[in-house]
C-alpha cells in the first residue's frame, strides 16, 4: 500500500499548527480571544445543549456492540474466510488494553473512586451506601460503555480493510452509505475531524501522565516540584523515548511495550491486593461489580433535569468521560482494528468488551478500594491532599499507606511512563495511517511529525490550563466525531446484511467441487 501523504496530512498538520500558535500566544495579548476562553465557553456550551446526546450515543454504540454478539452477523469474520489472528490472546489483550486505557486507569485509579466517595453523584444515606456507589461510577465510566464504542469502529475498520481489501481509513467505513463521494472532498472532511480527535484526544492522556509522572517525581524526591516546567521537560523527554519505539515499527517498539505493561500492572495491582485490606478489597469488587450490572440501564440514562448540582457532577465526570472515549476511539479504533486480523465478530466484540471490563473492575477494586478502606476504616482524610496537590497524587497517597511504598512508588511511575509511550506510539502510528491513505506502515518521518504535534498540543493544552483545559479539548474535539460514529452503525447494519444474504451462495460455490467429485 502507498506510503504517499494525502491532502488529509497538509490540512490537519495546518489546524494543529495554527493551534498550537495560538495557544502559545499569552492572554494579555488576546485577553478575549485566547485559547482557553474560546475553548471553554464552546465546551459550556456544547455540554449545556448536547449533554444528553453524549449519553444517548454512547450507550447505543454498546447496545449495538451487544446485539452483534447474539445476532447471525457474530460468525462474520474479520479478515478473509481463511485468515486466522496474527496475535495470541495474551498479547491482543495486552495491546489493546494499552492503547485503549493505559495513562487513564493509574491516574484515576484511586483518584476517581475517592472523589466519588466525597463528593457523590446524588445524594446518599450514609457513608456505605456512598462507597458502593463511588465504585460502582468507576466501573461505569470505565467499563463497557467506553469499549463499546471502541468495539464499533475497530470492528467496522478491520472488516472493511481486511475482508473487502478497503483502505484502513474511517472515511471508507461510510461507503455503503455514500458510495465514491467518501474518495473525494466527503472522506477527505471525515479523515480529517478523525484526526483532530485523536490528536486531542491522545494529548489529553499525555497531559495526565505528565502531570503524575511529576507528582510521582515529586513524592519520590521531595526537591522536585510538580510544575509546568517539570511537566514540560517530562513530555520532552517522553517524547524522545517514544519517537524511538515508533521508529522500529508495530512488532517491535508497541508489542514488546504493551506486554511489559500487562506485567508491571499485574504486579502493582496484585501486590496492594494482599498487601492491603485483601477481603475488603474483594468483597467491595463483589458487591460494586453486583451493583453495576444491576444499575447498569438507569445509569446509562441518567441525567439530572430538576438539580442543577448533580447536573455539575455529571458534566464534570460522566460528560467528559464519553467524550473523552469518542476522541479515543479512531485512535484505539484503528490501532485495535490493525492487531485484529482474523478474529469473528462474536470472538471479537466479546473480547473487546468483557476482558477490558473485568480487568478495569478489579484495577478501580484494588487502588480505589484500599483509597476508600484508608478514609472509611483509618480515619485518614486522603480528599483533603487530592484537593490541596490535585488528583494526580492520590495514587502515591496511598502507596504511602502500605509496604515497601518507595518501590511501588517507582514502578507506578515506571508503568506511567510505559503506558505514556504506548499510547502515543501507537497514536503515531494510527495518524501515520489516517494521513497516507491508510498505510499499514506509513513513513517513519510521517509518524514523528505527528510524534511532535500530538507532544506539542499537550503541552500547549498544560500551558493553558492543567487539568481543565485537557478535559475542554477532549469534549471539543469527540463532538463532531460522535456524528461520524453514529453513521458507522447504519454502514455496518447495511453491509452486513448483505453479507448475511450472500453467506449461503458462497457456501454452495465453496462445495461445488466436492460434490462433482
Amino acid at each position: 500500500m502507498k506510503k504517499k501523504v494525502t491532502r488529509v496530512f497538509y490540512i490537519s498538520l495546518l489546524i494543529a499548527l495554527l493551534f498550537i500558535v495560538w495557544g502559545i500566544i499569552p492572554s494579555s495579548i488576546l485577553p478575549t480571544w485566547n485559547l482557553n476562553n474560546i475553548t471553554t465557553n464552546i465546551q459550556g456550551f456544547i455540554v449545556d445543549k448536547f449533554g444528553w446526546f453524549y449519553l444517548l450515543s454512547a450507550t447505543s454504540f454498546l447496545i449495538f456492540a451487544i446485539f452483534l454478539v447474539v445476532s447471525k452477523y457474530g460468525n462474520i469474520k474479520l479478515g478473509k474466510d481463511e485468515d486466522e489472528p496474527e496475535y495470541n490472546y495474551l498479547t491482543w489483550f495486552g495491546m489493546l488494553f494499552s492503547a485503549g486505557m493505559g495513562i487513564g486507569l493509574v491516574f484515576w485509579g484511586a483518584a476517581e473512586p475517592i472523589s466519588h466517595f466525597n463528593m457523590p453523584p446524588y445524594a446518599t444515606a450514609d457513608e456505605t451506601e456512598a462507597a458502593k456507589t463511588a465504585l460502582q461510577f468507576s466501573f461505569f465510566h470505565w467499563g463497557l460503555h467506553p469499549w463499546g464504542i471502541y468495539a464499533i469502529l475497530a470492528m467496522a475498520l478491520a472488516y472493511f480493510q481486511f475482508r473487502k481489501d478497503e483502505p484502513g481509513l474511517i472515511s471508507t467505513t461510510l461507503k455503503p452509505l455514500f458510495g465514491d463521494k467518501m474518495n473525494g472532498a466527503y472522506g477527505t472532511v471525515v479523515n480529517v475531524i478523525a484526526v483532530f480527535a485523536t490528536v486531542f484526544g491522545v494529548a489529553t492522556s499525555l497531559g495526565l501522565g505528565a502531570q503524575q509522572i511529576a507528582s510521582g517525581l515529586g513524592f519520590i524526591v521531595p526537591a522536585i516540584s510538580n510544575t509546568i516546567v517539570v511537566q514540560l521537560i517530562i513530555i520532552a523527554v517522553v517524547t524522545v523515548l517514544f519517537m524511538i519505539s515508533a521508529a522500529t515499527g508495530l512488532n517491535k517498539g508497541i508489542r514488546i511495550l504493551s506486554t511489559t505493561n500487562i506485567i508491571i500492572a499485574f504486579l502493582l495491582m496484585f501486590f496492594l491486593l494482599f498487601a492491603g485490606p485483601t477481603n475488603f478489597i474483594m468483597n467491595f469488587f463483589t458487591t460494586s461489580l453486583g451493583g453495576y450490572v444491576q444499575n447498569l440501564p438507569s445509569m446509562s440514562f441518567r441525567t439530572t433535569p430538576f438539580n442543577s448540582e448533580n447536573a455539575v457532577w455529571l458534566q464534570n465526570w460522566t460528560m467528559f468521560y464519553w467524550a473523552w472515549w469518542i476522541a479515543w476511539a479512531p485512535f484505539v479504533g484503528m490501532f485495535i482494528a490493525r492487531v485484529s486480523r482474523g478474529r469473528t465478530v462474536r470472538e471479537f466484540v466479546i473480547g473487546v468488551l468483557l476482558v477490558p471490563t473485568i480487568f478495569g473492575a478489579l484495577w478501580f477494586a484494588v487502588f480505589g478500594g484500599s483509597a476508600i478502606s484508608l478514609e472509611y476504616h483509618q480515619g485518614m482524610d486522603i480528599m483533603s491532599v487530592v484537593n490541596d496537590q490535585g488528583a494526580e497524587i492520590a495514587l502515591f497517597t496511598v502507596l504511602e499507606n502500605y509496604p515497601l511504598s518507595f518501590i511501588t512508588s517507582l514502578l507506578a511511575i515506571l508503568l506511567i511512563s510505559t503506558f505514556f509511550i504506548t499510547s502515543a506510539d501507537s497514536a503515531t502510528f494510527v495518524l501515520g495511517m489516517q494521513t497516507t491513505g491508510g498505510s499499514l506502515n506509513p513513513h517513519v518521518r510521517v509518524k514523528l511529525a505527528w510524534g511532535l504535534i500530538q507532544s506539542a498540543t499537550a503541552a500547549v493544552l498544560l500551558w493553558q490550563g492543567g487539568l481543565g483545559a485537557l478535559q475542554t479539548a477532549s469534549i471539543l474535539a469527540a463532538f463532531p466525531f460522535v456524528f461520524i460514529l453514529l453513521m458507522v452503525i447504519f454502514s455496518l447494519v447495511k453491509v452486513f446484511r448483505e453479507e448475511a444474504r450472500n453467506a449461503p451462495l458462497k457456501r454452495r460455490r465453496r462445495n461445488e467441487p466436492t460434490e462433482r467429485i
